[in-house]
């Protein structure tokens, strides 16, 4: 009504100059449909509580790539509540500035130590990208939120990514070319990694260089046949200024550990690492354990060193995690499965995974995969006798996707 009555004093005006009265009919016009505009992004718009269950970055990555994804304006609050230091840092903003740019979003308020967001995308471009943490800030953390988004982009994209490759409190860069990576192609979730250089913490300076090529819809899968371990397998190095006893005093830990719950007959192959001058930023140390069963389940843990921990004990932190997730059959090990939560809610068809106990962070992604994407996930507990005769409890956490496809 209102807007019929303008439109009628508009043109019931006394003036002689016409043309006048439709240049002001259509700056009203433009107007009008700005508002519109607006009002139709608001009435869209989803709020993210971002201090939910872990409270951390993780549910700011998941609900902004969702966001990219579904073309879905959002709202985070309380961002990184949980955390002793709240709000944005650096690394989640560099990543949630990558989305930005990928997608032609607009983003408000992203500054350092922002508490809340808003994100408003539009299409998902292909191209050339670079994003740089400047910090130690983990690189893998950005690739958790931007490859899928590129998976569904108008064309392949290449992605240069800076930071930290092997961090605290994230997926190292060695678990997503040995785990992450083989276990998402069973999604038809592709991608190609090259690695130009380590980075460690504090200072950072790694570098990876990341090729996408886009699919029309990602696929269910099912990863609940655990079968039998086939082979161990794992990476323990040392860089900079440290000697390589201590990469090979982490692996042979690591090998002691495994032998005392399983046979020597499963082999064993744990690469011992001084990284090249050229290959690495900074000092650091770590390993990585990893089975592969006779079904293609992966699983791993890692640990890194720091000053101070002697190397038998950051040897034993990584292995016991692993032989933890073993011993329940787990088909998914526990810090991959919040990261396959957003790829079952969009894949097609009905996916499901076993594993140990759910972490928070599972909870979390499932939480936001269902606010936003409108998949249902049902968790179903299943009793498990261990060779011990003690009983641990797995979980079968199953979606029937959204079938999310690529817009053409």
């Amino acid at each position: 009504m209102w807007f019929r009555n303008i439109l009628l004093r508009l043109f019931s005006s006394q003036s002689s100059n016409h043309l006048n009265n439709y240049s002001k009919l259509f700056r009203m016009i433009k107007k009008l449909t700005k508002m519109a505009q607006q009002n139709d992004v608001q009435s869209n718009l989803i709020t993210i509580d971002g201090s939910y269950l872990e409270g951390g970055g993780q549910i700011l990555r998941n609900s902004t790539a969702l966001s990219v994804l579904l073309d879905i304006p959002l709202r985070v609050e309380k961002i990184r509540a949980g955390r002793s230091q709240g709000g944005l840092r650096p690394q989640h903003l560099t990543g949630i500035q990558l989305l930005a740019q990928l997608s032609e979003a607009k983003l408000h308020n992203g500054n350092i130590g922002a508490t809340e967001i808003y994100f408003t995308p539009k299409t998902i471009k292909g191209g050339n990208y670079l994003a740089d943490t400047k910090t130690a800030g983990s690189v893998c953390l950005m690739m958790q939120t931007a490859i899928p988004c590129l998976l569904f982009a108008d064309t392949s994209s290449q992605l240069r990514l800076r930071g930290g490759t092997n961090a605290e409190f994230a997926p190292e860069i060695d678990y997503y070319s040995m785990v992450f990576q083989p276990i998402a192609r069973r999604f038809n979730f592709n991608f190609d990694m090259t690695l130009v250089r380590r980075g460690y913490y504090p200072r950072g300076g790694g570098e990876v260089r990341i090729t996408v090529n886009s699919v029309d819809q990602l696929i269910a899968a099912d990863l609940t046949d655990f079968g039998s371990i086939k082979r161990f397998f794992g990476r323990s190095f040392v860089a900079g200024t440290l000697p390589k006893k201590i990469a090979h005093e982490m692996a042979e830990t690591a090998e002691k550990l495994i032998h005392k719950q399983y046979s020597k007959d499963i082999p064993i192959e744990i690469e011992v690492v001084k990284e090249p001058d050229n290959m690495a930023m900074g000092t650091g140390t770590g390993i990585i354990i990893g089975a592969e069963t006779t079904t293609g389940c992966i699983l791993a843990a890692s640990a890194l060193g720091k000053r101070g921990v002697p190397a038998h004990e950051v040897g034993t932190q990584a292995t016991q995690d692993l032989l933890e997730d073993l011993s329940y059959q787990a088909c998914v090990d526990q810090h991959l499965q919040d990261q396959l939560i957003i790829v079952m809610a969009l894949a097609k068809g009905h996916s499901k995974i076993r594993c140990g106990p759910l972490s928070d962070h599972t909870k979390t992604a499932i939480y936001v995969a269902e606010l936003m994407t409108k998949a249902k996930f049902t968790v179903t507990e299943i009793s498990n006798s261990t060779a011990s005769n003690t009983t641990k409890s797995a979980f079968i956490i199953e979606c029937e996707g959204i079938g999310h496809k690529r817009q053409v």
